[in-house]
């Protein structure tokens, strides 16, 4: 096994994943899911799992919507998706071709040339009726659709900024009803993205939306690698690049806990073991760690981590954010509510306990920080405490 940061991993390679692929098909049977999970936790490794090797009576389509900015985009990408499906089968996506021939679509020789669509095209019905046509279809055969759709948030934040927000609503209750209307049919989702679904759904009821279409999701926390599966990961990488170690448990071990058990982070500290040249040492993983959460060209991308922080909670709020982060992060032991609203109002920031909740809440969601049982926060993952108070100053 060869080190492969922010690669695709070959199926046959996947460690220490059957028991939440199994966990997931196990929801799915009683209902759709979201899949809550930190950026480079390996999120759309198992989802492709889950495709290319579903359980039996289980159809998986998989697409990956970041590229769609418009609802018409998104429902012509899932026509595509499902008809070329049907073909592979013998079978049509009939509802859908006959709506597109009644909008102007034409068949030569069997093919449809889709008419040209514009801003007044119904995409719902479109949405609607290729969805109807797979649900159908395999119904017929005692089978059921699961639709996986990665980065639906950012698809949706394109639709919000480029139709309105009335738009990006009107796709999320769309997807409600046919969860609702298609469920006792076999109709199933697993919705995911890099983005939490509650940014989006915050951003939409400033604007007045009311309705919670994703509470008929199970929400799934999609958890970083458990013991002793971040070791394992580590031996087989060390042993696949003939990186020489006197100690190769003692090295798999330290990379292990240095990771935080993130399969990327695991990938990556191989890799740069591998370009020293050296021996992989439980000393020298340590150093290699450091110099890399130092380096200026941030290999780990973990800039993005304050980077998005003014996308998330908006320019007013950025400096209260950093300053509630960067009071935890300082703190070697869980800080209490109260003493992070101190240690704010000593900088001059403008906050009340009422705010600060509801930002504590958020960053919590956003997996920067996690809540003890008696309330206090620490950093969710000691390897992104140890960075932000490298990369602040702390």
């Amino acid at each position: 096994m060869k080190a492969n940061p922010g690669g695709q991993i070959d199926l046959s390679e996947i460690i220490g994943r059957d028991q939440v692929v199994d966990q997931l098909w196990e929801t799915l049977e009683q209902q759709s899911i979201r899949i809550n999970a930190e950026r480079r936790i390996g999120k759309t490794t198992v989802i492709k799992k889950l495709c290319e090797t579903p359980k039996a009576g289980w159809v998986p389509i998989f697409q990956d919507l970041e590229q769609y900015h418009s609802a018409m985009d998104f429902a012509q990408a899932v026509y595509r998706e499902i008809d070329g499906y049907l073909s592979t089968k013998q079978q049509s996506a009939r509802r859908a071709k006959d709506f597109l021939t009644a909008i102007g679509g034409s068949e030569i020789k069997g093919v449809l040339k889709l008419p040209a669509f514009n801003d007044q095209t119904p995409w719902k019905i479109l949405l609607t009726k290729s969805i109807e046509d797979l649900v159908e279809a395999r119904e017929q055969h005692r089978e059921k659709p699961l639709l996986l759709w990665d980065e639906v948030p950012l698809m949706l934040q394109s639709i919000a900024a480029r139709e309105g927000q009335t738009v990006a609503m009107e796709v999320l209750d769309t997807l409600r009803a046919l969860r609702q209307e298609l469920g006792a049919h076999g109709l199933r989702m697993i919705l995911t993205g890099s983005i939490g679904f509650h940014h989006v759904i915050d951003s939409l009821k400033q604007q007045g939306y009311a309705n919670s279409p994703l509470n008929d999701l199970y929400a799934f926390e999609l958890p970083v690698l458990e013991p002793p599966f971040p070791q394992e990961l580590a031996s087989k990488l060390i042993s696949g690049e003939n990186i020489q170690s006197a100690d190769v448990v003692k090295a798999a071990a330290t990379i292990a806990e240095l990771s935080d058990g993130f399969p990327f982070y695991i990938h990556h500290i191989v890799k740069a073991v591998k370009l020293s040249g050296l021996e992989a040492t439980s000393e020298g993983v340590s150093q290699i760690v450091t110099k890399q959460l130092v380096d200026s060209n941030d290999p780990w991308e973990l800039t993005h981590y304050r980077d998005r922080i003014p996308t998330y909670y908006g320019n007013d709020a950025e400096n209260i954010v950093l300053g509630l982060l960067d009071s935890v992060a300082a703190n070697i032991e869980p800080v209490a509510v109260a003493d992070v609203l101190r240690e704010l109002k000593s900088q001059g920031l403008a906050i009340d306990r009422e705010k600060l909740l509801k930002l504590l809440k958020a960053v919590e969601q956003d997996h920067y920080l996690a809540k003890d049982e008696q309330g206090r926060y620490r950093f969710r993952f000691p390897l992104l405490q140890r960075w932000w108070k490298l990369s602040r100053g702390l």
